[in-house]
C-alpha cells in the first residue's frame, strides 16, 4: 500500500510516524517532508499549493490513500480533484473546508443552525465596521475573514485598538486575500478548549480532548502564534460537557453540513470557549491542530490507515477507538523572533539525545537537512512530545528532553499544560451546598454530609439564619452558581423559611429539609417548607435525618442526570439496601 503524506509541519511528521505503524506496512510519501520526516518516507519537492504537481506524482506513483495536513490544500479544492481522478483522499472537499475558510460563513452557518457561538457582524467595507464599533461593548475580538496561519485575531481592548485591528486586516493587507472582509464577535471569557474528530459525513468519532497554547509566550502573554504547545486530555473538558459538545456542536454541525449540500468527510476541529457550564464556538478547522496532532497520535493506539478510510468508505459507525489513558504533552521549540521575523539554517543539537528519553517522540516541524547537519528551516521547529503516568510525568519527560536541544536564539515556553497542573493541585470545588440556620442543626444535616461523602459528591456546610442574618442568607443563595454550586439541600426548624430565601435568590435546585425544634414535633417546619408560592419551588423532604438524607439522595440523582459515574453509584446505593433487606430477612429466619 503506498500513502502520500500532504504537508511539511509537526502534524505531518506525527501523521507520518503513526501510519509507520499500520499493521498495511505502507510504503510513505511525504509532500514536501522536513528533516524529521525524510526518516520515515520518501520526501518529495512538491509544495502544499501544488495541485496539478500533487495530482500528477499521485497518479505516476499509483498512491493508494492521500492524507491531506494543511488546510490551504483543503480550501484550494484538492480533495475534489483527486476524487475526480478516482483517487482516494481523506479530508473535506472545497464546499465542506470553507467552514475553515470563511470565518463569516462559518458564523452564519453557526447562526443558521442554533450552534452557540459569540454574538457577531460582518463586514465587507472597512468603514461600516467601524462604525458599528462605536456601539457595541469592549474588549472585542476582530477576526480576518480568510486564512492567515492562526494568526488572524485580534483581541482589541478599545475602540482605538478595534479600529487599528481593522485597518491592520482591511487597509494594510496585513494577512493578505483573508482580510478582504472582517468579522466582529463579542469577546468571550473562559477557557480554550479543542475539540477534534474523525467523520464519515454521518458518524462523529471523537478523540480525547485537547488543549493549545496560543500565546508565544510564558503566563499567556505576547502575540498570537500557530500553537506553543498542547496537552492531552484537558481536564476543563469533563465526561458530561464532552457529551454536550457532541449533541449541540459537533453532530449538529455534521448534520447541518449535509443539509446545506456541503456533506462534509475528515476531520472536524472545534476551538471552543468554556465557562463554567456554558459552550461556545470559537472556530472550526477541517484538519488536525498542530500541536494538538502530536499529543493525541501519542494517545491514539488504533491502525490509523483503518480509521482514515473508514471515513472514505462512509462506515465510521463499525470503528471504536483505542486510546491510551496516559496524558500526553507537546513542547513547540521555536526560532527566535517568531512569530514575526527570524533567521533560518541555524544547525540544532542533541536530536540524538532527546530521542532517548523515555516516553518521547521529537516531532520536526521547521527542519532541513544541510550536509550532514539538521538545520533550523522555520518558525516552529520541533514539537518535544512525552506521554506520561499522569500529566506531571509527561510535562517533566518533555522539558526534560527539549533542554538536551540546542540551537542559536531557540526559545519554547516552560508552562506548557500549566492549567492541567493547577487543576490538579487546587482542592475540588464543592457542587453542593448544605445550608443550616442554627448549629444545633448540625448533628441533622450531617446525615446529608456522609451519604454525598458515599457517592463522591463535594459539598460544602454553612450557617445562614433566614431571620437572623436575612442578607447573608440572600447572599449565599445569589452568589452560589458563580461559586460552582449546582444545587442546595437547606434545613431550618420551627416556621423559620430558609428553604424559602434559598429559592427566592437563585435559580439552583433547591432542597428544604423540616427539622425538629418545637412543640410540633417539625410539623410546623414541614407546612412551612411545603406552601411555597407559585413560581419558587422547593423540594420538600421528611422531618429530620431520615429527611436529611434524603435530600442528599435526591441531589445526587439530579447530578447523575449528566453524570454516569453518579448512575452507577446510585445503582450501588440501591443494590445495598436490598441486601440489607436480606440480611435482615436471613436474621429473623435464623
Amino acid at each position: 500500500m503506498k500513502i502520500l503524506v500532504i504537508g511539511s509541519g509537526g502534524r505531518e511528521h506525527a501523521l507520518v510516524w503513526k501510519l509507520a505503524q499500520s499493521v498495511r506496512k505502507p510504503d510513505l510519501f511525504c509532500a514536501p517532508g522536513n528533516a524529521g520526516i525524510r526518516k520515515l518516507a520518501t520526501c518529495v519537492d512538491i509544495a502544499v499549493n501544488d495541485i496539478p504537481g500533487l495530482l500528477a506524482f499521485a497518479r505516476e506513483q499509483s498512491i493508494d490513500l492521500t492524507v491531506v495536513g494543511p488546510e490551504e490544500p483543503l480550501t484550494l479544492g484538492i480533495v475534489d480533484v483527486f476524487r475526480e481522478q478516482g483517487l482516494r483522499i481523506f479530508g473535506p472537499d472545497s464546499k465542506g473546508a470553507v467552514l475553515e475558510g470563511s470565518k463569516v460563513f462559518t458564523k452564519d452557518f453557526l447562526a443558521r443552525h442554533n450552534i452557540p457561538s459569540a454574538r457577531y457582524r460582518s463586514f465587507a467595507k472597512r468603514s461600516e465596521a467601524k462604525k458599528y464599533l462605536g456601539t457595541i461593548a469592549m474588549p472585542c475580538v476582530v477576526k480576518a475573514d480568510g486564512l492567515a496561519a492562526g494568526k488572524g485575531v485580534i483581541i482589541a481592548q478599545t475602540v482605538a485598538e478595534a479600529e487599528q485591528a481593522v485597518d491592520l486586516i482591511m487597509r494594510d493587507k496585513a494577512f493578505g486575500a483573508a482580510g478582504s472582509r472582517v468579522v466582529i464577535e463579542e469577546f468571550l471569557t473562559g477557557e480554550e478548549a479543542s475539540f477534534i474528530a474523525f467523520t464519515d459525513g454521518s458518524t462523529v468519532l471523537p478523540l480525547p480532548s485537547s488543549q493549545d497554547h496560543k500565546a508565544a509566550w510564558d503566563n499567556d502573554q505576547g502575540p498570537n502564534t500557530g500553537g506553543m504547545g498542547a496537552y492531552s486530555p484537558a481536564p476543563v473538558m469533563t465526561d458530561p460537557l464532552t457529551r454536550r459538545v457532541m449533541d449541540e456542536v459537533m453532530l449538529p454541525t455534521v448534520r447541518g453540513m449535509a443539509a446545506d449540500g456541503r456533506p462534509y468527510t475528515g476531520m472536524l476541529y472545534a476551538g471552543l470557549m468554556i465557562d463554567g457550564d456554558r459552550i461556545n464556538v470559537l472556530e472550526f478547522n477541517c484538519r488536525f491542530g498542530d500541536p494538538e496532532c502530536q499529543p493525541l497520535l501519542m494517545r491514539l493506539n488504533s491502525d490509523l490507515v483503518d480509521v482514515l478510510e473508514a471515513c472514505i468508505d462512509g462506515t465510521l459507525d463499525r470503528v471504536q477507538l483505542d486510546i491510551d489513558p496516559r496524558p500526553a504533552v507537546c513542547v513547540v521549540m521555536a526560532s527566535g523572533g517568531y512569530p514575526g521575523k527570524y533567521e533560518t539554517g541555524k544547525a540544532i543539537k542533541g536530536l540524538n539525545k532527546a530521542a532517548k528519553v523515555e516516553g518521547v517522540e521529537v516531532f520536526h516541524a521547521g527542519t532541513a537537512v544541510h550536509g550532514k547537519q539538521t538545520v533550523t528551516r522555520g518558525g516552529r521547529v520541533l514539537g518535544v512530545t512525552a506521554i506520561g503516568a499522569d500529566i506531571r510525568e509527561a510535562i517533566d519527560r518533555a522539558y526534560q528532553a527539549a533542554d538536551l536541544i540546542k540551537w542559536s536564539d531557540c526559545f519554547f515556553r516552560r508552562d506548557i499544560g500549566h492549567r492541567a497542573l493547577a487543576r490538579l493541585q487546587a482542592p475540588a470545588r464543592p457542587v453542593v451546598g448544605i445550608v443550616m440556620g442554627s448549629d444545633s442543626d448540625l448533628p441533622v444535616m450531617r446525615a446529608a454530609a456522609e451519604f454525598l461523602d458515599w457517592a463522591g459528591v463535594t459539598w460544602e456546610m454553612s450557617i445562614n439564619s433566614a431571620h437572623r442574618t436575612p442578607e447573608q442568607a440572600a447572599a449565599y443563595a445569589r452568589t452560589a452558581r458563580e461559586r460552582g454550586l449546582k444545587l442546595i439541600i437547606a434545613g431550618a426548624g420551627m416556621a423559620a423559611h430558609l428553604a424559602g430565601v434559598m429559592a427566592a435568590h437563585t435559580n439552583l435546585p433547591v432542597i428544604g429539609v423540616p427539622l425538629d425544634a418545637s412543640s410540633l414535633n417539625g410539623l410546623d417546619a414541614l407546612l412551612s417548607t411545603v406552601q411555597m408560592p407559585p413560581g419558587i419551588p422547593v423540594a420538600t423532604m421528611g422531618v429530620g435525618k431520615a429527611g436529611a438524607k434524603n435530600a442528599a439522595v435526591l441531589a445526587v440523582r439530579i447530578l447523575a442526570i449528566s453524570d454516569p459515574g453518579l448512575a452507577d453509584r446510585l445503582e450501588q446505593h440501591v443494590r445495598d439496601m436490598a441486601e440489607q433487606v436480606a440480611a435482615k430477612n436471613q436474621a429473623l429466619a435464623g
